[in-house]
Parts: C-alpha cells; structure tokens; sequence
C-alpha cells in the first residue's frame, strides 16, 4: 500500500509540473494574440533582414535554452550561434558586426552579465531583440524589441527553479525559428543539407547525388560484335554492358554470365551480335531522382549489386552499385 501511494505521489508531482507548464504556454499564445501581435511581428521582420548572424546569449537556465534555440534556428534557414554573455566581454566581441542581430534571454531582465554589454552591443550597432519576462528590466528598455514571457508560477514547488519559465522561452524560441523557415520557404531538401550526417540526410540521398556518372556506363549496341561486347566489358570493369538501340534507348542488358553463356551456346561467336543473341531483356533499372534507400532495397530484392540509372525518358545517365550505397553510408 505504501508503495502505491509513493509512486501515485510521484506521478502527481510530475503531472503538476506538465500542467503548470503546459498553462505557461497556453498564458503565452493568449499574451501573443491579444497583447504582443504587433512586437511578434516587427521582430521577425528584424530577423528576417538579418544580413549577417543571430546571435543569441543568455546566463544559466536561460543560456541553456539560448543555445538550443540557436541550433534550432541554424538548422531550420537563419545562421546563428549561441555566445555567452560574460565570454562577451573578453573578446568575443570580435566575433560579430554590426550586420548581426542579438537575441538576449533573461527571464529578469537584469543578469549582470547582460547589463554589462549593453552599451557595447549598441554602439556596434547591432540591433537588440530580448526575451524576459519582466516588461520594466533594464535588457527589455534597452532592446529594439523585448518580448515577454509572462509566468506567473515555476513549476519548482519553491517558485524559483526556471522550469515554467524556460519551457515558455523554449516554445517562443522555436516559434520564432519555425516562422522564419516558413517566412524563407526553407524545403525538406535544404533542411537535409544541414543535416549531411544524420540518418535523416542519408534517408534523404538521392540516387543522382551518389551515381557515377554517364562516361562510366559500359555501352553496347544491338549490332556490337561479341568482342567487342567482351572488350566493352573488360574496360570498364563493372561485369556487365548496358545495350541500346540506334535512339540510345536502354534494350537490354549483357552480363559476364551471358557472355559464358553465349560461348558455349554459339559456336561461331565472331557473328554474334549483342541485341539479337546475347542480352537480357528488362534490366533493372532506378530513377535519377529516386532515393538511393529504394536502390538498396531494389538490389536486395532482386539480389544484384547494381542498378542502370535512367532519367524520365529512360536514357540511361549512370550507374549505382553497392560500393556506391556503402561509401554514401546508406548501408
């Protein structure tokens, strides 16, 4: 029984803490809509004509949340980086122009640490957007744009661990960042090239990005004699020729299989010829903009290590093999 009630208590003390929190930002989104509509928009505008970096600072639980705002913002169209405040003063300054745009976090409004370079951010004329939570600070009168997070309880049970109040910067931050991609137009394709070496970017390459490219395609055509198919072969050392017709259309197919085959098939293989005695009719074959994930599960499938690139008219473009899928990382 005693058991039971300790962990019944402990999952009250964690909903209070979710509902305390989740009514920070419901107390946010009403503040946004009725009373900083207008402030929310002039400091996107500010961003959105940023020239140079946002720069984002802020002391303790507020530079925790400041740097991953920056991440946040980075990789979602809008460079930045997080700075902080007290490194300011020692000659990080030489960091920034006045082409950047500070965004300062402090849920008082008055770390001494933001007080300090106060002066010094405007007189490199960097413009001042903060997030605090107390309309009359110092950091909230000196910015260009201040706003406020107004939380009227943390959900530390002593009031005074930032919990409450750092969940709400957090969800303003990542407004802020989502409104700016989608004010950029920022796509899932520029959002995957900041992010080369996570499992989303390999998800996300596309078999054109990894293919080699046409001059390697071993080619034959439907009339090449068998040495020369052999020698096509041989050269290009990838066990296998493409063969098209006299429009370039991809035909078939000849493999170093075929080739054993066709010489114990055909005793007179100096006629043979390559469309008519020889190939492998429907190659497989992947699309240039398909994702090289389908290629791997293509040749998997069909249990081959290599698929015959073609574009939209079936012109063949490149070649992708496994040696390709696993220097890409996608095996």
């Amino acid at each position: 029984m005693t058991a039971t009630m300790t962990i019944s208590q402990h999952l009250k003390h964690a909903i209070d803490v979710l509902e305390i929190e989740e009514q920070a930002i419901k107390d946010l989104i009403t503040d946004l809509t009725h009373n900083q509509t207008q402030l929310f928009n002039e400091a996107i505008e500010i961003l959105l004509s940023c020239k140079g970096r946002i720069i984002i600072t802020g002391m303790g639980k507020s530079g925790h949340i400041g740097s991953k705002i920056a991440a946040t913002l980075a990789s979602t169209g809008s460079p930045a980086f997080f700075i902080h405040p007290a490194e300011l003063s020692h000659g990080d300054f030489g960091m920034l122009t006045n082409q950047d745009i500070m965004l300062a976090l402090s849920f008082s409004g008055e770390t001494d640490e933001l007080k300090k370079v106060l002066f010094y951010i405007k007189r490199l004329g960097i413009k001042l957007i903060s997030i605090t939570g107390n309309e009359g600070s110092t950091l909230a009168t000196n910015s260009n744009i201040a706003l406020f997070v107004k939380v009227h309880k943390e959900a530390c049970p002593l009031n005074l661990a930032p919990t409450a109040s750092t969940t709400a910067t957090l969800a303003l931050g990542d407004a802020i960042a989502i409104t700016l991609m989608q004010a950029k137009n920022f796509t899932k394709e520029d959002f995957i090239r900041s992010h080369p070496g996570g499992s989303l970017g390999k998800s996300m390459i596309k078999v054109k990005d990894i293919m080699r490219e046409e001059k390697d395609i071993p080619t034959v055509y439907e009339e090449t004699s068998f040495y020369e198919i052999l020698n096509e072969i041989t050269n290009k050392k990838i066990g296998f020729t493409t063969v098209l017709n006299n429009k370039s259309d991809l035909i078939g197919v000849i493999t170093d299989g075929d080739i054993r085959r066709a010489h114990i098939k055909f005793k007179d293989t100096v006629n043979t010829k390559a469309g008519k005695d020889i190939m492998s009719l429907r190659p497989k074959t992947i699309k240039e903009n398909e994702l090289a994930v389908s290629a791997l599960k293509d040749m998997e499938e069909y249990r081959i290590s290599d698929l015959i690139v073609v574009n939209e008219s079936n012109k063949p473009v490149g070649i992708v093999d496994l040696k390709d899928l696993l220097k890409a990382g996608i095996i």
